[in-house]
């Protein structure tokens, strides 16, 4: 596998199979009955959101358009992800990122925690906001070849439906997680599809499916 983030602004990120056995570390660290009620709130996004991409892992069958596109990928590309465990839409939209990666030997992947790299992040801004998770690939010279997230544009559409029903966060974060449950989360194929289908030169016929 390439290792053409050693250069680059996402040196120091986990791999995937790091980033995971930390998270599950703490989700197995659970906090004592004397714990704030932020270190609380905190442990239970990470356990929920351990089980939300422990489903995305084993339901997920990547599509076979991204996969023709990951097979047209013939020179290294670095993917480097900006995220946080305790995000419910990274815990659905990651695991997909994570299985495209690994089907092609030309890609590489790295993952940065966001509160830890907030200089890189606001290079990688949403509308203004550090929203997360953020997908910046690279090619093996260090160019940028595209980004993509935080999230798909039917999850992006049915958040901004839902910012004009709740006044309370948590109730439209509650249910604006709902459409991840109902297998939202599977439009993110097609779009990192595309994305390569931008970068690379996927033959006619297999773009056109």
């Amino acid at each position: 596998m390439p290792d053409v983030l050693d250069s680059g602004a996402f040196s120091e990120g986990l791999s995937y199979a790091d980033y995971r056995a930390d998270w599950h570390r703490q989700v197995q660290d659970a906090p004592s009955s004397g714990a704030d009620a932020s270190a609380r709130r905190l442990y239970h996004y990470l356990r929920y959101n351990w089980k939300r991409q422990a489903h995305v892992h084993e339901a997920y069958v990547p599509s076979e358009t991204l996969r023709r596109a990951l097979d047209a990928v013939e020179a290294p590309q670095a993917w480097g992800v900006l995220t946080e465990p305790w995000c419910g839409d990274s815990a659905f939209l990651l695991p997909v990122i994570a299985e495209a990666a690994a089907l092609s030997d030309q890609v590489s992947l790295r993952i940065l925690l966001r509160d830890e790299n907030l200089n890189l992040m606001d290079q990688y801004l949403t509308n203004g906001s550090r929203s997360i998770p953020k997908l910046v690939a690279f090619s093996g010279a260090g160019e940028e070849l595209f980004t993509w997230g935080p999230r798909p544009a039917p999850a992006a559409r049915r958040f901004a439906e839902l910012q004009e029903e709740h006044e309370d966060k948590s109730a439209l974060i509650g249910t604006f997680l709902e459409h991840y449950e109902d297998g939202g989360w599977q439009a993110a194929d097609a779009e990192l599809a595309e994305q390569l289908r931008s970068v690379v030169e996927v033959p006619s016929s297999v773009a056109e499916e």
